[in-house]
């Protein structure tokens, strides 16, 4: 028996006498690209759930409908990654309407009990709506804290702020269950979203040790430098690339390190912006932004760094979130540098240097902190490995998610 809190989590076991049926929407990133929305899915279909997902068509995934592990998964057209007020009018209006075209389609072929939304935005529940009338449950799983977001993004609050408030409420209102990602997380479910406390689960990205796997290093990652710093994440605004490499100027230019490389793997709206700043930086032969890497060569990436980094700037959104780049860091075994906020120290405790908030210069002296220091590298490394192996991982995880479901239906079922 697993155990959180001091209360026992139960594991559905077996099939139910009719199947359960769930229909995951998630509008950001298609599946199965987007891991924690694939591991939620195959998780619930091995334990005998019939699971649809609507996503939308993005980075080479384009079919309409297609069937993955028993998943079906159904695709839906959306303009180019938002950017600006009108990009983000556009692919919201878009998404809605697909999103609630395929839903019906999924009721009348396949059937749910269940639709499982998984944010940003928080506009989902508008599609659940009409058929949490005839019965259905509703399970909104809280990837980002929009408000929060949006200002990160815009640097103000004001009106469009409330807006995304008042949106996170009703969505709230409207779930019938509600997954976070971290404490925090639950925190603004219960403080914000006015939750009860039992209605609220938490079950973390936890990365599967099966894809995250130790393989031998790929020197050719290193460009001939006797260094590796590694990164792997979204390349926009907010992601604090631009401190990574202000960090990189320093390590090469004003310390004289022409031993280490930067690769820096990820897609996103600022990719050839920060090409063109490495190069206004002199920073073209230490740092390489790769774009989107496949699974195999993504792990060639991390598995030869020596370390690995998180340059996310500190504000309001970032220090509440639990980045997935950190779980995966700590799953091969690698030392991190990052800035000091408190799920970042929540989930990697000794694995990681923390920097003073948005200074460059002292994220780069920690690099060179750990470059300089083999012995800390593979401590701090083992310490992650075993956070991952022992409490953070899917596997501890994915008990949460099916002890949640088997409540859920545990109670449509009585009716």
């Amino acid at each position: 028996m697993l155990y959180e809190n001091g209360r026992p989590i139960r594991a559905y076991a077996g099939e139910a006498k009719r199947a359960r049926r769930v229909l995951i929407i998630v509008e950001n990133l298609p599946v199965p690209f987007d891991r924690r929305v694939w591991q939620e899915a195959t998780t619930l279909r091995a334990a005998g759930y019939e699971v649809s997902i609507i996503s939308p068509k993005r980075d080479g995934y384009t079919r309409s409908h297609e069937v993955l592990n028993g998943v079906h998964v159904y695709r839906h057209p959306l303009p180019i990654e938002a950017d600006g007020a009108l990009g983000y009018l556009a692919e919201y209006v878009t998404a809605l309407f697909w999103e609630f075209v395929l839903t019906v389609r999924v009721a009348a072929t396949r059937g749910f009990d269940v639709i499982h939304a998984c944010n940003p935005p928080d506009l989902i529940f508008l599609v659940a709506l009409p058929f949490k009338l005839l019965g259905k449950r509703f399970v909104f799983d809280h990837h980002d804290i929009n408000p929060e977001l949006y200002e990160a993004k815009f640097n103000k609050r004001g009106f469009w702020y409330r807006a995304l408030c008042w949106l996170e409420r009703l969505t709230y209102r409207t779930a019938d269950r509600a997954i976070a990602t971290n404490e925090s997380y639950r925190r603004i479910a219960i403080e914000r979203g006015r939750k009860a406390p039992t209605d609220v689960a938490v079950v973390r990205s936890g990365p599967s040790l099966k894809r995250m796997r130790v393989i031998e290093p790929e020197p050719k990652w290193r460009f001939g430098k006797p260094f590796l710093v590694g990164y792997v994440g979204v390349i926009g605004k907010q992601e604090g690339v631009d401190l990574l490499l202000a960090a990189a100027r320093h390590i090469v230019h004003e310390k004289g390190r022409r031993d280490v490389h930067f690769t820096l793997v990820g897609g996103g709206t600022e990719l050839e912006n920060l090409r063109q700043l490495c190069g206004e930086l002199g920073l073209d032969e230490h740092v390489t932004l790769t774009g989107r890497l496949g699974d195999e060569e993504l792990l060639e990436v991390l598995n030869t760094a020596d370390v690995c980094v998180n340059p996310d700037v500190v504000n309001e959104m970032n220090d509440k979130s639990t980045m997935n780049k950190i779980m995966e860091y700590m799953s091969l075994g690698k030392p991190i540098v990052q800035f000091d906020m408190t799920e970042g120290r929540v989930s990697a405790q000794g694995a990681s240097l923390y920097a003073r908030p948005n200074d460059s210069v002292d994220f780069g002296e920690k690099i060179l902190e750990l470059l300089d220091d083999p012995k800390r590298r593979t401590a701090m490394g083992g310490v992650g490995r075993r956070r991952v192996e022992t409490e953070l991982g899917w596997d501890h995880q994915a008990p949460k998610l099916l002890a949640l479901y088997d409540e859920l239906f545990e109670a449509l079922e009585r009716r």
